[in-house]
This record gives C-alpha cells, sequence and structure tokens, in this order.
C-alpha cells in the first residue's frame, strides 16, 4: 500500500523547516505574490531556493502556489516572475487559473501541476479534462463526501492524483470564490487578500426601519450566520486513506510554527499508527487532544460524510478557543548540565508549569524551577519578545523542540 502524502503548510521558511522536521511528506508555499496568501510573509527567491534545498535533503517535497486569478496587468509580471523561478527545482505549482497554467508550461516545460482547490473539481469528467491539460493532481473542492471521492478515484486513471483537505479553515463560499471581501473592504480573496468578512457578526436591518437591528438567532448582539467550523478529520484516517486520495493536506499558511508543528505531528503519529496496523488501527483520543491545544474554532468533518447543516457552524462567535500558549523555542540543549537555551515567545516564569513537545516525540510535562538570562543569572521571569533564557529541564530536549503552558 502506497503510502499518503501529508502535505503541510508554509507561510515563511520557518514555518517550512517546521513542517518537514515534525513529519510533514511535503509542503506548500508561496512567492511574494501569485499566491493565496498575501497575509503571509511568503518566500523570497533566496528563501524558496534555500526551502527547497532544505526539503530535497531530507527527501521531502517543496509545492509552490500560483493559484490566484490573474487579471490582464498580473500576465507581464507573472511573466517576468516565471523566468526568475525557472532553474529552482520546485516540485509542482499549484494552480487554478488555466492562463497561468499554459504560462508555466511554456516556462517551464517539465514543471508537475497540481489543480487548486479554487478551480471548484467536483466530478470525474472535469478532472479527466484537467489530466488531459498535463495536471498531474487534482486539489478537491471541499464540497465532496467520501462516496464522491471514491467514486472519482474509480473513473479517473492511476496517472492522476487526488488531493483534499484535511484540517483546517473552511470557506462558506464555494471553495473560496467568494466577493464579499472585494464588495465590502476593497480586498480581492480571488487574489490572495480575503479580510474573512464571513466571520464578522450581523443583524437584519428591515428596509423601511433603519438603525433597528433585529437578531437572527435569540443572540441580540448579532449572529455569526456565516462562519463554519475548522475542519478536522484526525477521527477519520481509514476513511481518508481508503478514499484513494494520494494526499491529505492541511490549510494554515497564515498560521504559527506551534500550529504547524502540533498538526503535522498529530496527524503524523495517526498516519503512520495506521500503517503500521491498518486492521488493528485504533485511534487515540489524545491526538485529537493536542490539536486542540493550538489556537482553533469548534470542528466540523465538513461535507466528507453528508451536507454540512447548522451543526457545522458557529452562530455564538468567531472567536478561537485559545487555552495553551506558546512560549517557547529551543536552540540547543547541553547534556551535561540539563540547561536548555530558549528563544521566549510568550511571557513564562519561575514556576510556571509547561508542556514540552518535539517531533517524533510525546509531551513531557514540568515545571520551570531554574529560569536563568543569557549570562547565567537567575531571573524570576522572561516577559521580553525573543528573550534569550536558560531552563533546567527533566528530560533531554534538541533544537526546535517547544514549550507551551495552559492559560
Amino acid at each position: 500500500m502506497k503510502k499518503i502524502e501529508l502535505l503541510a503548510p508554509a507561510g515563511d521558511l520557518e514555518k517550512l523547516k517546521i513542517a518537514i522536521d515534525y513529519g510533514a511528506d511535503a509542503v506548500y508555499f508561496g512567492g511574494e505574490m501569485f499566491g493565496l496568501r498575501a497575509g503571509a510573509k511568503n518566500f523570497s527567491l533566496e528563501a524558496i531556493k534555500e526551502g527547497v534545498d532544505y526539503a530535497h535533503a531530507r527527501g521531502k517535497k517543496a509545492h509552490m502556489t500560483l493559484n490566484v486569478f490573474a487579471h490582464n496587468d498580473d500576465i507581464e509580471e507573472l511573466e517576468r516572475y516565471l523566468q526568475s523561478i525557472k532553474e529552482i527545482p520546485i516540485d509542482a505549482f499549484i494552480i487554478s487559473d488555466p492562463g497561468i497554467l499554459m504560462m508555466v508550461k511554456e516556462a517551464i516545460p517539465n514543471a508537475e501541476i497540481h489543480l487548486s482547490t479554487q478551480a471548484n473539481t467536483t466530478n470525474f469528467k472535469t478532472a479527466e479534462f484537467w489530466h488531459r491539460q498535463g495536471v498531474k493532481r487534482i486539489v478537491l473542492a471541499r464540497e465532496l463526501t467520501f462516496q464522491e471521492i471514491r467514486e472519482l478515484r474509480r473513473k479517473l486513471p492511476e496517472s492522476l492524483e487526488l488531493e483534499a483537505f484535511i484540517q483546517g479553515a473552511m470557506c462558506i463560499s464555494y471553495s473560496g470564490r467568494c466577493l464579499l471581501s472585494n464588495f465590502m473592504t476593497e480586498r480581492d480573496a480571488n487574489r490572495g487578500e480575503c479580510a474573512h468578512p464571513c466571520r464578522w457578526k450581523y443583524s437584519l436591518v428591515e428596509e423601511q426601519r433603519p438603525g433597528e437591528y433585529y437578531p437572527v438567532t435569540e443572540d441580540e448582539r448579532g449572529t455569526y450566520i456565516l462562519n463554519s467550523r475548522d475542519l478536522c478529520m484526525i477521527e477519520h484516517i481509514p476513511e481518508i486513506v481508503e478514499s484513494g486520495i494520494s494526499s491529505a493536506k492541511i490549510e494554515g499558511r497564515m498560521k504559527s510554527i506551534f500550529y504547524v508543528a502540533t498538526i503535522v505531528s498529530a496527524y503524523r503519529k495517526a498516519i503512520d499508527a495506521y500503517y503500521d496496523d491498518p486492521k488493528g488501527y485504533i485511534f487515540r483520543p489524545e491526538w485529537l487532544s493536542e490539536l486542540k491545544k493550538v489556537s482553533h474554532r469548534e470542528f466540523t468533518t465538513g461535507f466528507y460524510f453528508d451536507k454540512p447543516t447548522n451543526k457545522d457552524q458557529n452562530y455564538q462567535t468567531s472567536a478561537y478557543t485559545r487555552d495553551y500558549t506558546f512560549v517557547g523555542l529551543v536552540q540547543s540543549y547541553d547534556e551535561a548540565t540539563g540547561l536548555a537555551v530558549i528563544e521566549q515567545r510568550n511571557k513564562m516564569n519561575v514556576g510556571d508549569e509547561i508542556e514540552v513537545f518535539g517531533p517524533n516525540t510525546d509531551y513531557f510535562t514540568q515545571n520551570i524551577e531554574i529560569l536563568l538570562d543569557e549570562e547565567d543569572q537567575p531571573i524570576d521571569s522572561a516577559p521580553h519578545p525573543q528573550q534569550i533564557v536558560k531552563i533546567k529541564m527533566v528530560h533531554p530536549v534538541s533544537e526546535k523542540f517547544m514549550l507551551r503552558k495552559q492559560k
């Protein structure tokens, strides 16, 4: 059985390295233009080269997003951009616009093309059409059920791979085809600048009664009538694998390294456990518990088992649940002293109970009993952003381990 690919988001070079170190088989990233996450830090040409090299040196893949819907004034700049990246051994380009697909093929004839979920592929005939245009993989629309995906797989050639999202934010519009942001803020969602107005609070106003706001539900403050829960499929690894998809994709190029590490690590463990013993596979609740330790909305299984209902919406709030705080990133560890050098990410104090986790490990819990500054002087707290401190660890750690504490 060929193992399914775990595909992780990389909003910048640090996140790319974290995703790979924590178990991703491949990452997807955007350049400084033409990807659908303009708010992410994204990648300069130098960062693209370094990131691709980092992935390849570890036997992983790096896919680049070029999935905007281009306007006329984008074309000349895109042509120049393709010339600047054509010698970088990027593994695949994620594209939604047919014109951009054609341009990439002309500039980089051997490029592997993945069709973005923005192209809204929902049936096997459309998938077959794109395959004839040279597309190697279809990133399926989020609106498909497992039954539909299995039928797609049966009716398509094995040479065409399928990819589907398994974790992350859901769009209230059809796989991202949304005009709300453009209309309300003049930020074009289809060019990477979505303001997420679907998460805003709304009330009903009758035409002849301006200024009188009627709640859509019993909540008098208004209601989040377009506010979807986050997709989470970690409890359904067998169904994901057996659906026939080749790649399981995590959403979140705008998320933190803490988010990327936690989500990738949990899915890595779950997927590996399934392949180790498909018939005897048992879901472990702690994997789901790990996912809940990062900033998230309440979870849903999206369209996979049927069309979503009102239970898949959150009508009370668009706020995230944040029960844990990312407090530090390990830079190095001295086995002789048991001291770890930590880059502070949020305030920590002597006496705090923290959880420590890293690649391919389970977390452990300890109290901060010894906290030193860079000159090895005892301190009571580390309140300054990216402050360098030393902490006595109860178990060995290594670079890129992370520290979190419960709020």
